[in-house]
């Protein structure tokens, strides 16, 4: 009876590894497939951005060199000169370029947004730069959570099974305050925006309040950025951007954005 014993007590977590194979089958695309399919997305996005750039007016052969992305202040400083040059007479051609660019960076966690933040800034009218840099903000994050949704939610589930389902049970747990806790998230520099847009999928955060919850929460600190952007050519680093004033208002945010679930749970135990 030991014996029969020990070999059911092997096979329990055989069987129970298995089953979470089968249930991670059935999920839909297999990892691979989930892998080449992200790849697939990156590189028709690419030529997307090649077929953006193709269309530009032809520049001057000194000017070519700073079309590129923004890895730093500098690249900023000269990327804007040269499409502040375009900017009056290819109005529309240089917002949809920044545009694009902006999400192609949100969507696969290419660091860099922030650049386009300050620059947005520069080259727009101030309240047109905010609506498009929480508009970029959204729909790239979006993307990034898809992306994640397809392939990042598989490994996890795969390789760290337990440590999943105790996080979705903690969201499930709090599912009522999402919107919240996300524009407290994006308000606040606790985590970064990249590892926020991956894990949100993992954890189960559904689509609408990360969404949402990223337009709004996106709105102060690009505040912040985008009036920066209006100075661009005096600043000498991205932490020039920031004073004691907007780290009180951007707290100020994050407490507002907290309110109504603590008021929530005072009401809860009132009446508990």
């Amino acid at each position: 009876m030991t014996t029969i014993n020990r070999r059911n007590d092997y096979r329990a977590p055989m069987a129970q590894d298995k089953q979470t194979n089968e249930n991670l089958k059935s999920a839909g695309l297999s990892t691979s497939k989930a892998l080449v399919l992200v790849f697939i997305i990156f590189v028709l996005s690419l030529t997307a951005l090649g077929l953006l750039y193709s269309q530009f007016p032809k520049l001057e052969e000194h000017e070519k060199q700073h079309l590129k992305l923004p890895w730093n202040l500098e690249d900023a400083k000269q990327l804007g000169l040269v499409l502040d040059r375009y900017k009056d007479k290819y109005f529309y051609e240089v917002l949809l370029g920044v545009f694009l660019v902006y999400i192609f960076l949100q969507a696969f966690a290419i660091p860099g947004s922030i650049f386009l933040s300050i620059l947005s800034g520069f080259l727009f009218p101030f309240y047109l730069a905010l609506l498009l840099v929480c508009c970029c903000s959204a729909i790239g994050a979006s993307l990034c959570f898809f992306l994640s949704n397809l392939l990042g939610k598989k490994l996890v589930r795969r390789f760290f099974p337990e440590r999943a389902a105790q996080w979705s049970k903690a969201v499930t747990k709090h599912k009522n305050n999402l919107l919240n806790y996300i524009i407290f998230l994006r308000v606040t520099p606790f985590l970064p925006n990249w590892f926020i847009n991956m894990s949100a999928p993992v954890i189960g955060v559904p689509l609408t309040p990360f969404a949402l919850g990223t337009f709004i929460g996106v709105a102060p600190p690009s505040f912040v950025a985008i009036q920066a952007g209006q100075t661009l050519h005096t600043l000498t680093s991205t932490s020039d951007a920031w004073s004691w004033t907007s780290i009180t208002i951007l707290s100020i945010f994050a407490f507002i954005s907290l309110v109504p679930v603590l008021l929530k749970q005072k009401l809860r135990e009132k009446f508990d």
